[in-house]
């Protein structure tokens, strides 16, 4: 029987690294200072060792460094240089600043940004629509300050509350900031860059009337949901066309206050009212955007569910119940190399003619992370030598 067709000199883990361009890794490197008074352990070494935490899923730091004993012979497809101590990435974690992987990040996004990308909401809308929400970590230790009330032992619990922004076009997130969470999400406001040519599309606990008279000046489209105890008068009630979507039951021009200091403006939005038959919920939409269909808003708004399916991709993908240190740096440092691992594997899922789920592709990574098989032509055809094996047996013999 012939050889596999799909052996390749370089693991698959070597294969994921290949991806990340030496250049970003050395520039992040320089801007950020990391390697400076390190002589063995240096950034790039760092980031492979949480990127295969992270692939291989491990759940403590001692799991890491022993995998990675294990490793000798193969580091050079990777060129991992050092492989690291539990003392020593226990340091590196410590010590570290997360910024330079923060920048890692960024980098690949801008590598990437054409084949992430896919412009047919773009189209329709003539605008990038970005989605924002925030999504809470819970820690097992007081790190950062948790929401709730303590327990009745008074020993209290850390949470980690990682905001983050995507273009609905890219499905990665386009920035990420992390606060304590009991940080309030409307905080998240102040960070966005306002411009003319985004939608932004965000739920009700970031109801802010000084923030949406902020987007109206600065002619930034945004959709939201208004709240139930919401206090406005209704200036004109719009008729609805034949054509538009039967779930639109109102279409409202509405005044709000918008209190500065001691001084009250009016602020005009538009509310609609939306009637979802499959959920067999009502929903009333607050937005800017007076010149798009009613029913049009309500589909601009159902896209705000790829940011909660982004959320629920990394969490169950990706190692983030367990943290391999009591820091605040340490916690950043594993988020961020999860949200790399991410983009890669989003590459891959991309890059592939076939469709694979990305939950399949994450764990036939970390099943064959130091097989040499090529990854991309075995994602494509996977029963390739298993039919060629079978074929084979097939095959009348003469005696």
């Amino acid at each position: 029987m012939s050889k596999s067709t799909h052996f390749y000199g370089t693991s698959v883990f070597g294969q994921l690294i290949k991806l990340i361009d030496p250049k970003i890794i050395y520039g992040s490197t320089q801007k950020h200072q990391s390697d400076r008074y390190v002589k063995k352990f240096t950034t790039k070494d760092h980031m492979i060792s949480m990127l295969f935490s992270s692939f291989a899923k491990c759940s403590s730091l001692r799991e890491v460094s022993g995998a990675m004993l294990g490793l000798s012979g193969k580091t050079k497809h990777f060129q991992l240089n050092h492989i690291p101590k539990k003392s020593t990435l226990a340091d590196a974690n410590k010590r570290r600043s997360s910024d330079v992987f923060g920048s890692i990040y960024n980098g690949l996004l801008k590598q990437y940004g054409h084949l992430l990308s896919d412009s047919r909401i773009k189209d329709v809308i003539n605008k990038q629509i970005e989605v924002f929400d925030s999504s809470t970590i819970s820690l097992f230790k007081d790190i950062l300050k948790c929401v709730g009330r303590k327990p009745k032992n008074g020993k209290s619990k850390g949470g980690i509350k990682l905001h983050t922004v995507i273009n609905v076009d890219e499905q990665v997130p386009k920035m990420i900031w992390f606060t304590s969470a009991a940080t309030h999400d409307h905080i998240l406001l102040n960070k966005l860059k306002l411009n003319s040519n985004t939608i932004y599309v965000f739920d009700k606990g970031y109801n802010d009337y000084k923030a949406f008279k902020l987007f109206c000046e600065n002619k930034t489209g945004f959709v939201t949901r208004i709240k139930d105890n919401a206090v406005y008068d209704t200036i004109e009630v719009k008729s609805i066309d034949d054509n538009i979507h039967c779930g639109v039951e109102q279409d409202e021009i509405i005044e709000v206050q918008v209190k500065e200091g001691n001084t009250y403006s009016k602020l005009k939005l538009r509310k609609v009212t939306f009637y979802d038959r499959v959920l067999k919920r009502r929903f009333e939409f607050l937005t800017n955007l007076f010149e798009l269909r009613a029913d049009l808003i309500a589909g601009i708004y159902k896209l705000r569910w790829q940011i909660e399916l982004l959320f629920k991709q990394l969490k169950q993908n990706f190692p983030l119940k367990y943290f391999l240190g009591d820091n605040e740096n340490a916690i950043k440092i594993q988020i961020y190399c999860a949200l790399i691992a991410n983009l890669l594997m989003t590459v891959i899922q991309k890059t592939l003619k076939r469709k694979w789920g990305f939950s399949n592709l994450v764990s036939f990574c970390k099943i064959h992370l130091f097989n040499y098989i090529h990854l991309l032509k075995f994602l494509e055809n996977p029963d390739k030598d298993w039919q060629k094996t079978y074929d084979e047996l097939m095959q009348p013999t003469l005696f």
